[in-house]
């Protein structure tokens, strides 16, 4: 189906968007990636091989601690965005603080759980060895102390991105690389606390990441804060509730973790345990791109969501798939050509049979990543949109079910690359999965990105009720301007209402086109949507120049000086709702008429 020229332009700004936002996501989730190189680098060149054993068998651990994390910051965040598009700040405020309270809460109990087994040794399940787990027990002691850091800091993360303030994660990320490797240097090789010290450098830099960041929220300049008064506990459950089903996921890789371990155990053995550790560290980093990508996504997604808007939600996945998924196929080319150098930053010896296991799986892994970013974005749609069932059946096929069953068929035969074929085999399935379930609802092959996602007839409006608009410099504001007052009459408005909103995108459009296009040397895009709707007319305008907030402006504009923003006086007066919201770095201003 072909787009017009807003749509076109709407699909640009929405691409670009996700681009700008991409870099500090990535770089925060590579966080834990890059201490886990730091922790496998200090392992193998200073601990030993039982110590990075250990870090095999902590990373099923590690899946679950970060599995509770991301379902309370995907449920809050999910909220956050449908009160962000709505401008509902008490709101957004209220959820805030009580995803930092069930954080605070849970995360306590956690590293309680994991102090208790590491100093009464009940960690025999997961560590049979018994050289290997006195070198794993003291090393989720470590570990526990960081589980109240990862989970807060994770949380102001996401807070920081709808704020508009990504830079400060992007600051505390860099600060904590740098601590981690100065703890690591301290805790190992000065103070000689083998696998204790491993696990206590991670945790102090934990610490590090997470106070660089929390200082913005008692600044006067957020607007999402603490409100301990007057909470709605309510908020509480529903961010438990819908942040559930998007960190199952996780919960699920968690038992898949411990059934492939001891797979792995079984038919491989320690050193297999070391391989997929090794192979998994460096991996973990590039991981970290698809999960970048889906944390812009979702935020986008869970914006779309609230203000019921069908073209950027598309505009998103079209991103995902024509963008994001060739971005990652050529980053799993490189991962795969520098397959033999990643081993080697682990172990030299080429004749050690964990070198090879380590290098096949720097070959064979990287090709389910692409597979990957296509299933992160349909179940992140799934989340958005409420289908439960779809967000726990990609869950349970992509986390559990399909890598155990390859998994356990081909070790017998294959050994080490079982586990790594398998994973690529489960992207393969899990693609067609999408595409059934899309065949199926639409009884027939689907054609458009409407279709693909299954959007419900119902949500926001159809096409013959809206209208795309791009405005590209100060000639396009007329045109546009007139298109809307005839799309206006053609449905049926009044003519007056149909005058007053061509008037009012003219003036609004053409404010922006004089001073937010002129404000910078950046290109910049404007995209004008006007909507029929219950037979009302809504103007949604989008651009991503500066912020400029109108709304304020003409609260604040001289009463006894009526020459002074004229024209945003009386679009403000004619208008039923004028609503001003920089969400995610676009201005967004909605006038309902």
């Amino acid at each position: 189906m072909g787009k017009n020229k807003g749509e076109v332009s709407d699909f640009s700004m929405t691409a670009k968007l996700l681009f700008r936002l991409l870099p500090v996501q990535v770089l925060l989730m590579s966080i834990g990636a890059i201490n886990g190189i730091v922790t496998g680098i200090f392992a193998t060149n200073y601990v030993g091989e039982a110590a990075m054993s250990a870090v095999g068998l902590y990373n099923p651990i590690n899946l679950l601690v970060n599995s509770i994390s991301t379902m309370l910051m995907t449920g809050a965040v999910v909220i956050c965005g449908k009160y962000m598009g709505k401008n509902q700040v008490d709101q957004m405020q209220n959820v805030f603080t009580l995803d930092i309270i069930l954080c605070t809460i849970i995360s306590i109990a956690v590293a309680a759980v994991l102090i208790v087994m590491g100093v009464f040794d009940l960690t025999g399940a997961i560590a049979p060895d018994d050289a290997t787990r006195a070198v794993f027990n003291s090393f989720i002691i470590g570990q526990a102390l960081g589980v109240f850091p990862l989970f807060v800091g994770n949380q102001l993360a996401a807070f920081l991105s709808l704020e508009n303030k990504a830079f400060r994660t992007t600051l505390a990320s860099i600060v904590y690389i740098i601590a981690n490797l100065i703890f690591n240097y301290i805790f190992v090789q000065v103070m000689h606390l083998e696998a204790l010290g491993l696990a206590l450098a991670a945790s102090l830099g934990m610490w590090v990441f997470m106070l660089v960041q929390v200082q913005y929220f008692f600044t006067s300049k957020a607007s999402i804060k603490l409100k301990l008064k007057g909470l709605v506990w309510d908020d509480a459950k529903e961010i438990v509730t819908i942040g559930f089903p998007g960190a199952i996921g996780n919960g699920y890789q968690t038992i898949r973790g411990f059934i492939v371990n001891g797979l792995i155990t079984a038919y491989v053995g320690s050193a297999g345990i070391s391989a997929f550790a090794a192979s998994n560290a460096i991996m973990a980093f590039f991981w970290a791109i698809p999960a970048g990508m889906l944390n812009v996504s979702r935020m986008m997604m869970s914006v779309s969501v609230g203000e019921e808007d069908r073209t950027t939600l598309t505009n998103v996945m079209r991103t995902a798939i024509y963008r994001f998924i060739p971005l990652q196929c050529a980053i799993s080319a490189f991962i795969i050509i520098m397959a033999r150098p990643f081993t080697m930053v682990f172990y030299q010896n080429t004749a050690d049979p964990v070198f090879d296991m380590t290098m096949w799986g720097y070959r064979i892994l990287p090709l389910c990543m692409p597979f990957s970013v296509w299933l992160m974005h349909f179940s992140c749609y799934a989340l958005a949109s409420n289908k439960k069932f779809m967000v726990h059946l990609y869950a349970i096929l992509d986390g559990f079910v399909c890598v155990c069953a390859f998994t356990a068929l081909l070790i017998p035969f294959s050994g080490m690359n079982a586990v790594y074929i398998a994973n690529v085999l489960n992207g393969v399935f899990c693609l067609l999965v999408v595409i059934a379930y899309s065949i199926i609802k639409n009884k027939k092959i689907p054609s458009t990105m409407d279709e693909l996602m299954v959007i419900p007839a119902d949500f926001g409006v159809d096409d013959d009720h809206r209208i795309e608009l791009s405005v590209r410099k100060m000639e396009d504001v007329t045109g546009t301007s007139e298109t809307v007052q005839k799309f206006c009459t053609d449905k049926g408005i009044d003519q007056r209402r149909a005058y007053f909103a061509s008037l009012s995108l003219e003036e609004m459009a053409g404010n922006v086109v004089s001073h937010g296009f002129t404000m910078d040397s950046k290109p910049h895009n404007l995209t004008a949507r006007a909507i029929v709707k219950d037979e009302d007319v809504i103007l949604c305008i989008k651009d991503d120049c500066q912020p400029f907030d109108p709304v304020q402006r003409q609260r604040i504009a001289d009463p006894e000086d009526k020459t002074k923003n004229i024209g945003l006086r009386m679009i403000y007066k004619i208008a039923k709702d004028f609503t001003y919201q920089n969400v995610l770095g676009l201005n967004v201003l909605t006038i309902k008429l």
